[in-house]
């Protein structure tokens, strides 16, 4: 077994997050198309609503505190949440509920038609998530999905998948910071004038 060189791993890394990246050109169309969805929500006074698990659920508390704070430029705040932020609920409908029930019940609790829901799970098959991403047609909301390569049964719910091509979750999760940022930027810029 050889041992690993920090150094090495250092710039394996930045390399494959570059090539990764790189590889993420390819979903510019639906990324674009996922942007203008959120700008058009916003546009008829609708909200953001993220949602996702472990590294997922930290990008979507992430990404709606850039809707509801700034990102770019000082401007008025956008609403927007993340399903799982109020802790006292996610264990109060874990253990009432199920776990698998969680955001189904949350996305009823605060969607309303014209909002826009952003999924996020590498692997496009978690259950929760799932389990809300069936509700869209019914709560007359769009579905944005963040994924990897393999989108899973996700994708089939979504209006616009983005399926980062990486199979790895910490180079999936990068990206799906990256997109995020674009959809605040593209929002951001069209919703405000830039003082």
């Amino acid at each position: 077994m050889t041992k690993l060189n920090l150094e090495t791993l250092v710039d394996e890394s930045i390399r494959a997050s570059i090539a990764t990246k790189q590889a993420l050109l390819t979903q510019s169309g639906n990324i674009a198309r996922a942007a203008e969805l959120l700008a058009e929500c916003y546009r008829n006074k609708g909200k953001s609503i993220f949602f996702g698990n472990g590294g997922s659920a930290a990008d979507a508390q992430h990404l709606a505190a850039e809707f509801e704070c700034r990102f770019m430029f000082d401007r008025d705040p956008l609403p927007s949440l993340a399903l799982h932020a109020n802790s006292s609920t996610v264990t109060a409908v874990s253990n009432d509920y199920s776990y698998t029930d969680l955001y189904a019940r949350l996305l009823r609790a605060h969607a309303r038609p014209g909002d826009v829901a952003i999924a996020i799970s590498t692997s496009g098959t978690s259950k929760n998530v799932l389990a809300a991403a069936r509700l869209k047609h019914e709560l007359g909301i769009k579905l944005i999905a963040l994924t990897g390569e393999n989108s899973g049964p996700l994708s089939e719910f979504a209006d616009v998948c983005v399926a980062v091509p990486s199979k790895v979750t910490g180079r999936i999760q990068e990206c799906h910071i990256l997109v995020g940022h674009i959809l605040c930027e593209w929002t951001e810029a069209a919703m405000f004038a830039r003082a």
